[in-house]
């Protein structure tokens, strides 16, 4: 079975599957923090290089206040974990979006983390948070045009491998699937650039719930399609 190289995740369903469980919401993204941790081990085991998953997005700011606040507490403390983690794993973080946003010392510990794992070689794990992709395209053609501006671009050189180059995910290669899960079958303004070429897998089963053996299952059905690049079957 091919592995694929690089897998991203929209971790939805949590306050669904809370709900179903009689439990408020934010305890179904406590049992999702902690479900990312054990999936983040079994993605590096199973050969997984490069692991993306879709924290917050632009759009989550229109929860209500109680729900928002609950997730930066908790994102608070997952990053703190992540930077245990990932120095007990060897695991090297990234993160994707635009923290400015984001209060001061989730900032500093976001930096921390990327900061405290850069020389990491393990599993590249990268958390998209206060992330939206035309927010990600925005911010980078304002980058290109600045470097116009200033000389050191001409609007001529401009390729699809340069641009990438001013994306979040400048250096990383793009995903070959995506796992969406809950049911719901939409990008969500996640990665859209990045997604071009993408295999996707949709599954109803919610994020707390989602094991290594769904996994395998999204892998299992990646490996029975045909990649194909502008009509040519990648070899």
């Amino acid at each position: 079975m091919v592995i694929p190289q690089h897998v991203a995740i929209i971790l939805d369903g949590n306050g669904r599957w809370a709900k179903s469980k009689g439990m408020p919401r934010n305890y179904g993204h406590v049992r999702g923090a902690k479900n990312l941790e054990v999936i983040c081990e079994d993605a590096y085991n199973m050969g997984i290089k490069y692991l993306t998953v879709y924290l917050f997005s632009t759009e989550n700011w229109k929860r209500s206040k109680d729900e928002v606040d609950a997730l930066m507490k908790l994102f608070r403390s997952y990053t703190k974990t992540c930077i245990k983690t990932a120095r007990d794993n060897n695991m090297k973080v990234r993160v994707l979006g635009d923290p400015t946003a984001l209060d001061q010392d989730l900032q500093e510990s976001l930096k921390q983390l990327v900061e405290t794992s850069k020389d990491n070689t393990g599993l590249n794990f990268q958390i998209a948070i206060n992330y939206g992709s035309r927010d990600e395209i925005v911010r980078a053609i304002r980058k290109v045009a600045a470097d116009c501006r200033d000389g050191k671009l001409a609007p001529e050189d401009i390729t699809e491998e340069k641009f990438s180059g001013y994306l979040d995910t400048a250096g990383v290669p793009d995903p070959d699937l995506l796992i969406r899960t809950s049911g719901e079958q939409r990008l969500s303004n996640y990665l859209m650039w990045q997604l071009a070429y993408t295999e996707f897998y949709f599954t109803d089963v919610p994020w707390p719930a989602f094991t290594k053996e769904d996994l395998k299952k999204a892998i299992e059905k990646y490996n029975s399609r045909e990649r194909r690049y502008g009509g040519i079957k990648e070899e």
